[in-house]
């Protein structure tokens, strides 16, 4: 039976969409380049141009002319590689910008926002590959302007790789001084993940998992402003009504999505991946995680009960597109990356919203801290016990977490940092001043929590 929307269900999308901010926020193309590998750094980069070109020569095109014809707004059009580290493992040479700037000018080339992939999973050691990625990471990230990179650090069943996340502190800041004229934006493309999924269509932490087939479309949604709508319409609802309310509302966006995720893959003749459900702000006002937040009754962000609305919120989400959708994947939930969401900074300048608070809220949502700006003189130690902390969250609840963190050269606590675009702007928070140093050097491996004997 083919999948379709009734009338009612598109004229209340058109409504979504004339008022409410509904849009998809991303067709990303996931492309298999494991056929890429070669024993020359310059070959390799060649056949990963080309094969990147041949394939998504169609994605905007396509992705265009559906936002046309259904009237549905397309944010982006991007673009998931194969982790540069398995397909540069054969090669001679030990530097990766080659591959990175080829990964550049193909995105440029078809016309993508972004491309993801300048990736490795190290969860539990590091081969040659991984190791020459690693060390390739902020100069490919600084020399390009589409390429996104991130690292798998731990996973619930392997534990936590602290040789690595203490690398990725260093990295970070590697990252930030060599993008520091522009406010360290570096940092906004580099993710540092536990337990990352194959098939995510959101940046910068998108990769093409090894279990993925040659070539697939993946949907990203979003729908802040559409369930904030719902939620303001019931002030005095209880719970179970007001998760009620969201999980339909969640199950009519996702419908959406679907739909145009399913014509796009027909049109370009590959198969049809996930639709990822998750609620990702904008720094549009009306388009805000902690405004839905505050419409349940909580008076600011990060204040009292905020946790336990932001899991109403998350579970009545994934609950709605698991009802309307068979291939619901990727991360799916609702984001709260603070510079991309007005209602989150205005949360952080009026003091209500901690970084300890923010690391609270992600054991109850997807992923993790993301797109937080802290001082230029926060350690690659601090930063790396950051993701620690966050990378435990993760293993020992079974779930994605991850961590997008900036370290603004210069700034200091309370000055603000502006992106642009969907990277909105972000007021530096503090860090403690406590220090982790001993702790972080000891390196090795934390182990993997025991999955058996629960009480």
């Amino acid at each position: 039976m083919p999948f379709s929307l009734t009338p009612g269900e598109i004229y209340e999308t058109i409504r979504m969409i004339q008022s409410e901010n509904l849009d998809i926020r991303t067709i990303t193309m996931g492309i298999s380049l494991r056929d890429c590998a070669s024993s020359s750094v310059a070959r390799t980069a060649t056949k990963i141009y080309d094969k990147i070109c041949q394939k998504a020569k169609r994605l905007v095109s396509v992705g265009e002319e559906i936002s046309r014809e259904y009237g549905i707004p397309i944010i982006n059009k991007r673009i998931s590689v194969t982790p540069i580290a398995v397909v540069g493992e054969a090669c001679d040479g030990r530097d990766y910008l080659p591959l990175a700037l080829a990964m550049e000018k193909a995105a440029e080339q078809v016309g993508v926002n972004f491309i993801g992939g300048f990736s490795a999973l190290v969860h539990k050691g590091f081969t040659r590959g991984d190791e020459n990625l690693l060390n390739s990471i902020a100069a490919s990230i600084a020399a390009t302007e589409r390429v996104c990179s991130s690292v798998n650090v731990a996973t619930t069943k392997t534990g936590i790789n602290m040789d690595a996340v203490y690398r990725m502190g260093h990295i970070i800041k590697e990252t930030a001084e060599l993008t520091k004229e522009r406010g360290a934006v570096g940092c906004a493309k580099l993710v540092v993940f536990c337990n990352a999924v194959e098939d995510n269509p959101f940046m910068a932490g998108a990769f093409h998992g090894l279990g993925e087939p040659e070539a697939t479309i993946n949907i990203g949604i979003s729908g802040p402003g559409v369930v904030l709508n719902a939620v303001k319409n019931n002030p005095q609802a209880d719970f179970g009504t007001l998760a009620e309310i969201i999980k339909r509302t969640a199950f009519k966006i996702t419908r959406m999505g679907e739909l145009a995720g399913r014509e796009a893959a027909r049109r370009l003749q590959v198969p049809f991946g996930i639709v990822d459900l998750s609620l990702a702000p904008t720094p549009a006002l009306g388009d805000s995680v902690a405004d839905i937040i505050e419409a349940m009754g909580i008076e600011r962000t990060g204040g009292p009960g905020t946790t336990a609305a932001l899991a109403l919120l998350n579970d009545a989400v994934k609950k709605g597109g698991a009802m309307a959708s068979s291939y619901v994947g990727g991360l799916s939930g609702a984001f709260i990356p603070v510079s991309e969401d007005a209602g989150m900074v205005r949360a952080v300048e009026e003091g209500s919203l901690s970084l300890e608070k923010l690391e609270a809220m992600t054991c109850v949502c997807s992923v993790g801290l993301d797109m937080i700006a802290v001082p230029g003189d926060t350690t690659a130690e601090t930063l790396a016990a950051i993701i620690a902390d966050e990378a435990a969250i993760g293993m020992v609840n079974r779930k994605t977490t991850a961590v997008r963190i900036i370290p603004v050269p210069g700034g200091r606590v309370g000055e603000k940092v502006v992106f642009g675009g969907l990277l909105g702007s972000a007021p530096i928070m503090p860090v403690s001043r406590f220090k982790a140093d001993s702790f972080i050097r000891r390196g090795g491996r934390i182990p993997a929590p025991i999955t058996a004997l629960n009480n």
